[in-house]
């Protein structure tokens, strides 16, 4: 079923022992970075498992997006979340209700109404799982009360599903909240390692922030490629913004003084790949499913290492190379305290409590700026802060890197290599690729989903390297799966014909 639905010929580390010890009835916590294949975790234990399985989800982007593509993948699924007007919502009760859907996305605060409890008497939900675990605790950086609401309401089921949490961002405190919170029982504990490492991390401490932007993306030939430029404040947003229109880039924002359909609208054309980046504040949230990110730049430093690691992590989720830059200057510093004592998550809190999560933001902010001034090995102290152990040496960051004459000499080495490379080796300079890219993303207008709801480059790239001629060659391509096969088969090996024939 992993290949026959997901498209995939194997799993990736830690994703089987997940799925044996759900499908046995068992608890878990897994603690995987982005991009490691956590939904698969639950989708496919879902698919066997009878009745609806519901998934806990903080962000309605999140939810569309995962919906889109399992429903292009060929399976039931649906959402629950405010963006569905009162008459849908009723429509998605009812059909939940009659067994209509596998999975069931569905936010915090939806959990304990009345839906919720008619869909629960009514269905078999063998499976909660819990995205963006680290959500429940005050200790982590994305606290959300709503999901304290998750142990009452799974305390309320007719039968105690299995529990399965997931994050990427848990250190070990969190990862103990997590547990506590959730009342997890006897959990598989799985961490696959924090280390990503396709990605190359970089810290350049700079005066003048939009001309170190500007050199940055011109390095990274950021014209060409898929990134997000994260800024602290709405202003900084728009300042960034105009600043790279204003360069030639076909750039979107997004921050929280947007209207919702603005923001909306940001959002889609970077997911359509109808701007090739987007500037954003931490608004541009959690869970953003589009995985040919090719570079994150942080504007300013982000207030702790669990953040950054989040958001520079939106990089490379396909598995290609990728590049994290965050430009730093001291003044970062005192704008994180400014937004830390005017938190305004922490005005729910008693006085006791909103001073220990205080303390605790400030000695995280302390932790992230050691990152930022570092001479070690940037890898190596991510990997520690999260408590893995780490080399001394990477050789993949700029800290890595001796010398600046070095760094200069590796990339021309780079670039010669990649010259010397077949076309399709490097999905940049592929015209198969590019014309299998465009093929996409005209399939993607008419359907009215995400491009990469129809194929990720992963897939495209292995699809123009294989170079398919028929449906069973079309369904070894890593990513294609029967539905999309019997979807899309067609129409991509017609346009691969077509290359190899020169039309």
């Amino acid at each position: 079923m992993l290949k026959e639905t997901f498209g995939y010929d194997g799993f990736r580390e830690g994703q089987e022992t997940v799925v044996n010890a759900v499908l046995q009835g068992r608890d878990v916590l897994g603690i995987m970075p982005t991009g490691a294949g956590k939904s698969i975790c639950y989708q496919l234990p879902a698919l066997l498992l009878p009745g609806v399985t519901l998934v806990v989800s903080p962000l309605i982007s999140l939810m569309k997006d995962q919906v889109a593509s399992l429903v292009q993948s060929g399976v039931r699924a649906a959402y629950l979340n405010t963006s569905l007007s009162p008459a849908q919502l009723r429509r998605a009760m009812q059909n939940a209700c009659e067994g209509m859907y596998k999975i069931i996305y569905v936010a915090p605060e939806r959990l304990l109404t009345p839906g919720m409890e008619r869909l629960i008497q009514s269905v078999p939900v063998p499976l909660v799982a819990v995205d963006e675990a680290h959500c429940v605790s005050q200790w982590g950086q994305d606290f959300r009360p709503g999901y304290l609401d998750i142990d009452s309401f799974i305390a309320s089921m007719p039968r105690r599903p299995a529990v399965a949490a997931f994050t990427a961002t848990a250190t070990r405190e969190v990862g103990e909240d997590i547990l506590r919170l959730l009342r997890l029982q006897n959990p598989l504990r799985v961490t696959t390692g924090f280390d990503r490492k396709n990605l190359f991390f970089e810290v350049r401490s700079v005066q003048d922030k939009d001309a170190a932007l500007a050199r940055a993306l011109e390095q990274m030939e950021a014209k060409r490629r898929s990134g997000i430029v994260y800024c602290a404040t709405r202003k900084n947003v728009e300042a960034v913004w105009q600043l790279l229109l204003d360069h030639g880039y076909r750039a979107e924002r997004y921050h929280a003084g947007m209207e919702d359909l603005e923001r909306a609208r940001a959002q889609e054309a970077f997911v359509q790949d109808e701007a090739n980046v987007i500037v954003a504040t931490n608004a541009f949230g959690m869970g953003i499913d589009k995985p040919d990110v090719s570079y994150v730049v942080h504007y300013n430093m982000p207030k702790d290492m669990e953040s950054y690691y989040q958001e520079a992590g939106r990089a490379g989720r396909d598995g290609s190379p990728a590049r994290c830059v965050l430009l730093y200057s001291k003044r970062d510093v005192k704008l994180c305290q400014f937004m830390i004592e005017h938190a305004a998550e922490n005005t729910a809190l008693d006085e006791e409590t909103a001073r220990a999560v205080h303390e605790r933001a400030m000695e995280r902010l302390k932790r992230m700026t050691f990152y930022a001034t570092t001479g070690g090995c940037l890898r190596g102290y991510i990997l520690r802060y999260f408590g893995e152990s780490a080399q001394a040496r990477c050789d993949n960051c700029g800290n890595c890197a001796v010398t600046r004459e070095m760094r200069e000499e590796e990339r021309r080495a780079r670039e010669d290599a990649q010259k010397k490379r077949p076309p399709a080796a490097d999905a940049q300079d592929d015209p198969l690729f590019e014309r299998l890219v465009r093929l996409r993303y005209r399939i993607a207008k008419r359907l009215g989903v995400p491009a990469f709801v129809v194929f990720s480059n992963a897939t495209l790239l292995d699809m123009s390297r294989k170079r398919p001629l028929t449906m069973d060659e079309f369904l070894k391509v890593s990513g294609v799966g029967r539905q999309k096969m019997v979807q899309y088969g067609d129409l991509f090996v017609k346009e691969i014909k077509d290359y190899l024939m020169g039309r």
